[in-house]
Parts: C-alpha cells; sequence; structure tokens
C-alpha cells in the first residue's frame, strides 16, 4: 500500500514538473538590444500565452524569423540564438505607428492585421526590430516574459 501510495506521489510530481515546463521556460539574453531592462547573459523566465492575451509594452520572446520553433521548452532552457526580445509596440487592431516605425511608413490600410504585431528593442541603436522589418507574426510568439532569475 505504502509503494503504491509513492509510485502516485512520484507520477504527480513528474507530470507536474511536465506541465510547468510546458507552461513556462527559461531564456538568456543575447546580445544589447534591450538594454538597460535587459543585459546580455541575464536569465529571464516567460510565461507561455496566447496573442489574443498580449498587452502593449510587454516584453515578449518570440522565434526569429526563419526559424521554426525550438526543443527548448521540452528541456526548460534556451540559450541559441534563434529567439530574439522585443517590447510589443502594437498589436493587430492598432493603428500603425508610422512615425516610429520607419518600415511601416507604407504599409497599406490603417491598422495593424491580424495575426501580426509591431515590436521594437528598448536600445534603438542595437537592436533589428519592426523599425527594420517591419511586422513580426504572431505565431512567432513564444510567451511574456515575467521576470529575471536571481543569481
Amino acid at each position: 500500500m505504502i509503494g503504491a501510495i509513492a509510485v502516485l506521489v512520484a507520477v504527480g510530481g513528474v507530470l507536474a514538473v511536465v506541465r510547468l515546463r510546458r507552461r513556462y521556460m527559461v531564456v538568456t539574453v543575447h546580445g544589447e538590444s534591450m538594454l538597460p531592462t535587459y543585459r546580455p547573459g541575464e536569465r529571464l523566465v516567460l510565461r507561455r500565452t496566447p496573442p489574443r492575451s498580449l498587452r502593449t509594452g510587454q516584453v515578449v520572446v518570440l522565434t526569429e524569423p526563419g526559424h521554426s520553433e525550438p526543443d527548448a521548452p521540452l528541456s526548460g532552457t534556451s540559450t541559441g540564438p534563434y529567439l530574439i526580445i522585443k517590447r510589443v509596440a502594437a498589436l493587430p487592431g492598432d493603428p500603425i505607428p508610422r512615425d516610429t516605425v520607419p518600415a511601416l511608413r507604407t504599409a497599406p490600410g490603417t491598422r495593424v492585421p491580424d495575426g501580426h504585431l509591431v515590436v521594437l528593442g528598448d536600445n534603438a541603436d542595437r537592436s533589428h526590430d519592426s523599425r527594420h522589418s517591419g511586422y513580426l507574426t504572431t505565431d512567432r510568439l513564444l510567451g511574456v516574459v515575467l521576470r529575471k532569475v536571481a543569481r
């Protein structure tokens, strides 16, 4: 009886860890695009979230265009260069920020289209973001940064 309870507790613990790793992820910052908010080498906890839950001003982690979603969520950490961290400047349905995003000055329409985001690095001089490449698609979203991991 005690053995069966121990097995159930162990299985429950494993399932809880698997669920947490699917919901949360730890990434390491590389590059200077988010200075002074986040520095190279800092580790961040992010929560996977659907695009409909995003708010302007949140910091998000996305897969870089041209790369598929990494295997990192299964292991819980990622340090690869295929992830980008940026601040959400405009969401689907928001006015296109033509004044601050040169790549979108000639974009058709007046609103950010469904399935697209405008994202900017805090350090404009060191960030390749929507100012250069225009919209990023919401299917690239991995999650929202919750906090830094204490060293």
